[in-house]
């Protein structure tokens, strides 16, 4: 069983008056050992977007970090204003709403709204890298989203894991590895949430635990 990934539009919230902030709230954090930036969402003024339109929600929401997709095949990010070169991002991802035929997970190397790295999941069980390239999807190592059964299925909390090291990028989900690629289009960025829709709108994840270590 295979998934079409289809060329998503996407939108993105606007970023211009929290990365200041951003930059200077990673700065001051007391962080263990190896960890470059992490948020718990508990702090609403981390630095993550916070807008709410008629296509979707990027917000702080009781202690997570809400994506909430009120469009048919589109996607929406959101990113902290950061740059790193070779990392490793973490989070716990919950779906709480809206169709199984999803996809969400974490940027990394993020330039600007045209380019950058995703990796992804779905509530169905299926998983992708890829790269946003001038403002064009591309799957890389694959044509289309492969199923996995490490994937949790359903209104499921799953972790995700990305790998950025060199042109090494690699997708994990709750401990098992999916997919390993690689790709130099990118060398350095930001990091970031993302969540999309396909044919149906409604696509509500929750974001916890965020975490960017060094490899």
């Amino acid at each position: 069983m295979i998934k079409k990934y289809p060329f998503l539009m996407a939108i993105v919230a606007l970023l211009l008056a929290t990365l200041a902030c951003s930059l200077a709230g990673g700065a001051a954090q007391n962080l263990p050992e190896g960890v470059l930036f992490q948020d718990d969402f508990s702090d609403s003024s981390s630095g993550w977007d916070q807008v709410n339109s008629e296509e979707g929600i990027t917000d702080y929401e009781n202690g997570v970090y809400r994506i909430w997709v009120n469009a048919t095949e589109t996607d929406i990010w959101a990113n902290p204003g950061l740059d790193f070169t070779n990392v490793v991002v973490e989070v716990d991802a919950n779906k709480i709403g809206g169709p199984d035929d999803n996809d969400f997970g974490v940027i990394c190397r993020y330039q600007d709204i045209d380019n950058f790295y995703f990796f992804i999941i779905s509530s169905d069980g299926f998983y992708a890298i890829g790269k946003v390239l001038n403002g064009e999807y591309n799957l890389l190592g694959m044509e289309q989203m492969l199923p996995d059964d490490a994937i949790k299925q359903g209104n499921a909390t799953n972790h995700i894991k990305a790998d950025c090291v060199g042109s090494h990028l690699v997708l994990h989900a709750n401990g098992s590895k999916l997919a390993d690629v690689e790709d130099a289009t990118f060398a350095s960025g930001d990091v970031g949430l993302i969540a999309g829709t396909f044919g149906e709108i409604g696509v509500d994840i929750h974001f916890d635990n965020f975490v960017v270590r060094g490899p």
